[in-house]
């Protein structure tokens, strides 16, 4: 699967997680209670995590990885000395 079709997968979700919120903020206020608990337990932090992966979603990617960055530019540095002699 590309990565655009992973992208617009989320995208669609993170929609349609909107939509129960919608009816949550515009209903009549005595249906409220009928949807409080599955508003605030399932689709609020559904809604929030698909964001979250939206926006800083390479990053946890890079972190679950088989080889952190951090560790890979660490080994390719060369020590001062040899980078002084390379001038």
């Amino acid at each position: 699967m590309s990565n655009a079709a992973k992208r617009s997968i989320i995208r669609w979700i993170h929609i349609v997680l909107g939509i129960p919120i919608a009816g949550y903020i515009y209903s009549p206020f005595d249906q409220i209670p009928n949807y409080a608990p599955a508003t605030r337990f399932v689709f609020v932090p559904a809604l929030v995590l698909s964001g979250l992966w939206m926006w800083k979603g390479h990053v946890v990617r890079r972190l679950f990885s088989k080889g952190s960055p951090q560790q890979d530019t660490a080994q390719k540095r060369l020590p001062l000395a040899e980078a002084s002699r390379l001038k």
